[in-house]
């Protein structure tokens, strides 16, 4: 919930376009899934039970050495668009994994956010063809999660920050809505994000991502 409500102010500007959206152009804004990839390092992390846990290491290492993932699975989005006119606008994209998979002996969670140029060259009463473009960033961040118990009659769980790592990137886009009413969409998605230093978490620093979006859509196509 925390995560969602970060997002809450950029929607308040696109909310804001809504009036002038009704009066000249329209406003769209989506919730997307979807999912991203990346190869690993082939790197790995000692574990906890090691005398250098958490340290660095190379596979299979010294029985503690766990081998760092590639960047996979389930993605959740949010979208919004401004179109001042039939073709030219502007909009921003957030996504992240909602769940933490594991990184070696740790855990992640990868978010990607930009905010785009838009350009749409197809603009039809069922469909249209939407291009973007812009800068954002991309946040890696890790975490620790551990089980202690009192004797064999009270156990817990907790989960505890270990750091961030914050890149900037570039991404483009290419999307098609396909308006099932006068306002309801699906926007199969594909995007490219170039992440400058991110080979430092994964195997390379384009991250290819495939989304669908659901929305709905205020003002004159």
């Amino acid at each position: 919930m925390k995560r969602i409500c970060r997002w809450v102010p950029l929607f308040g500007l696109l909310l804001l376009s809504i009036p002038f959206a009704n009066a000249q152009s329209f406003v769209d804004f989506g919730i997307g899934f979807g999912a991203a990839h990346d190869s690993s390092t082939g790197q790995g992390i000692e574990s906890a039970s090691s005398l250098n846990a958490f340290a660095a290491c190379t596979p299979p290492g010294d029985g503690f050495c766990e081998k760092t993932p590639a960047l996979s699975g389930f993605f959740l989005g949010f979208a919004g668009n401004v179109l001042l006119g039939k073709h030219y606008g502007f909009g921003m994209e957030a996504s992240f994994q909602p769940n933490r998979p594991d990184y070696g002996p740790l855990q992640y969670r990868e978010t990607f956010y930009d905010f785009n140029g838009v350009y749409s060259p197809v603009s039809e009463k069922k469909y249209a063809l939407l291009l973007s473009g812009g800068i954002g960033g991309a946040r890696t961040a890790f975490s620790f999660t551990q089980t202690s118990c009192v004797g064999t009659a009270v156990c817990s769980t907790g989960t505890t920050p270990v750091g961030n790592s914050n890149h900037f990137q570039l991404h483009i886009g290419v999307g098609v809505p396909i308006y099932l009413t006068e306002h309801v969409f699906i926007r199969p998605e594909f995007d490219l994000h170039y992440v400058p230093n991110l080979t430092n978490q994964f195997g390379s620093n384009v991250v290819p991502q495939g989304m669908v979006w659901v929305g709905y859509s205020l003002g004159d196509r």
